[in-house]
């Protein structure tokens, strides 16, 4: 087997498109849950949100990208309005359900209406006005030891990892204010904030405006990597990712949603090389190359599920952070 490739593929991944896709959601759902103790699990319509937004404006309509990031967020910033306003002064599972509900409406929405193109999504140059600005040179390939991308990979995944560096750098900034401390009175005993004069609700609100927002920047993103926007791809399954590698991570710590991001996807994409080598190589016999799939995700799953058992406050977190105040 080659060894090389595997862990070339596996690193290249775990800093990718891809990666940086979920580690952007991740920061705003941390935020969300993490800090303000929501529970948010429907941050996949945030994502999806962001990249309708920006494939409908600058696509079906015609205008600029940069017009577009500003109307995704505040389409980002209604739908959390939307959410929040009528179940944050209610039992936090009431939140959980209109949260994951919504995410499906929307997604079948978007299947419905042919001006969000339908079950074949929008295709098109969503991305061309941030192509034009690439500054990098034309060469064929950018290596760095077993990491390697082409000209334009390099600039989504550069680009990427500097809007990572700005939302972490803000989360950072809030959660060290005071704003940030009553944030993380209000997931820890709401009772007693309110108590001491503060209106806990404006505060769930700003927590999941917030981090809406940043999840959008997801969706944006999605949108302009891929040149396209499909509705299947703004399932359940991606919150639920979102909470896997936030608990990886570690929940509540301002590194934990990018370390989550890079470990889960060098993981998985490490497994699936590892399994794919073995099989082509027959030392591996007893599954085929269509199993391969179903077992990668079997194997990273036990492996998390240790994790859990044995640290459930993730690599970077504390257990303490884990207390949640759900009434």
């Amino acid at each position: 087997m080659d060894f090389g490739f595997i862990l070339s593929q596996s690193l290249t991944q775990a800093i990718g498109v891809t990666a940086i896709i979920y580690c952007l959601a991740a920061i705003g759902l941390n935020i969300q849950f993490g800090y303000g103790g929501l529970l948010n699990f429907g941050q996949v319509a945030f994502v999806a949100v962001g990249a309708y937004a920006v494939g409908v404006v600058v696509v079906e309509v015609g205008l600029s990208l940069w017009l577009a990031i500003l109307i995704a967020i505040l389409a980002a910033t209604v739908l959390a309005l939307l959410l929040g306003v009528p179940t944050l002064r209610l039992r936090a599972d009431y939140l959980a359900i209109v949260t994951i509900a919504a995410s499906e409406i929307l997604r079948f929405l978007a299947k419905s209406f042919d001006f969000l193109g339908g079950s074949q999504g929008i295709t098109g140059s969503i991305g061309g006005d941030f192509s034009d600005l690439n500054p990098l040179p034309d060469w064929e390939r950018f290596e760095l030891g077993p990491i390697s991308f082409t000209r334009v990979d390099m600039w989504l995944v550069l680009a990427g990892w500097l809007v990572i560096a700005i939302l972490t750098v803000l989360t950072f900034l809030l959660m060290r204010s005071p704003w940030g401390r009553v944030v993380k009175g209000v997931r820890e005993d709401e009772d007693a904030v309110r108590s001491l004069g503060k209106n806990t609700y404006l505060f769930k609100l700003q927590i999941l405006i917030i981090g809406g927002v940043f999840g959008s920047f997801a969706g944006m993103y999605s949108a302009i990597a891929k040149g396209a926007v499909q509705p299947d791809g703004f399932v359940p399954d991606f919150t639920f990712f979102l909470y896997v590698m936030l608990i990886l991570g570690g929940t509540a710590r301002v590194m934990g949603p990018l370390l989550g991001a890079a470990i889960f996807w060098f993981l998985l994409v490490f497994v699936e090389q590892f399994l794919k080598e073995g099989v082509s190589s027959g030392v591996i016999t007893f599954i085929s190359t269509t199993q391969i799939g179903p077992v990668r995700f079997i194997l990273v799953g036990v492996g998390l599920m240790a994790l859990i058992v044995f640290r459930p406050e993730g690599i970077l977190g504390d257990r303490k952070e884990l207390m949640l105040d759900a009434r």
